[in-house]
């Protein structure tokens, strides 16, 4: 006998493990970026390791268009910059939206755009005009670089000035 597939999960997802709060992450990252949304949030049947019957056990949600599973595992494995999301941003205002709402919500700075939020995952808030001048390559992708090499948060303004030399 098969069983039907269920309407909430998509074919792929990428599945984020969380220790306990699967489902508050869900929820800040759906308020914060755009194209994001809540799915179903499922309790679990019964005891497990570590948690009890009726504890959150999954949530889905989408964050950025992108299809997520938050599984409340326990704290055995723990996020790493191996896996970040990397989120285009169009100018300074948004950069310093989501960076913002990151940071000020109890994650931490990093360097050349990434920070890490509150529970270890890891975000390149990456404005499109760095990008564009990477792709551009030469002189102008080395001016925009080295100009990135120096910052946390990228400055919109700082790059377009590389940019242009």
């Amino acid at each position: 006998m098969t069983l039907p597939k269920s309407p909430a999960v998509p074919k792929n997802i990428v599945c984020l493990w969380f220790d306990t709060d699967a489902e508050e992450a869900a929820r800040f990252y759906t308020a914060t970026f755009p194209d994001s949304a809540m799915g179903e949030v499922f309790h679990a049947p019964a005891d497990y390791p570590s948690g009890k019957a009726g504890d959150v056990l999954t949530v889905t949600f989408t964050v950025a268009g992108i299809p997520c599973l938050g599984l409340n595992g326990g704290p055995m494995f723990r996020h790493s910059e191996a896996f970040s999301f990397q989120i285009a941003t169009d100018d300074q205002a948004e950069t310093d939206r989501l960076w913002n709402a990151i940071v000020d919500n109890g994650g931490q700075a990093s360097a050349c755009g990434w920070c890490r939020d509150k529970w270890g995952l890891s975000w390149q808030i990456t404005p499109r005009t760095l990008t564009d001048a990477l792709a551009k390559g030469g002189e102008e992708a080395q001016r925009a670089f080295a100009a990135m090499m120096e910052m946390g948060k990228i400055d919109v303004a700082t790059i377009d000035a590389a940019r242009r030399g």
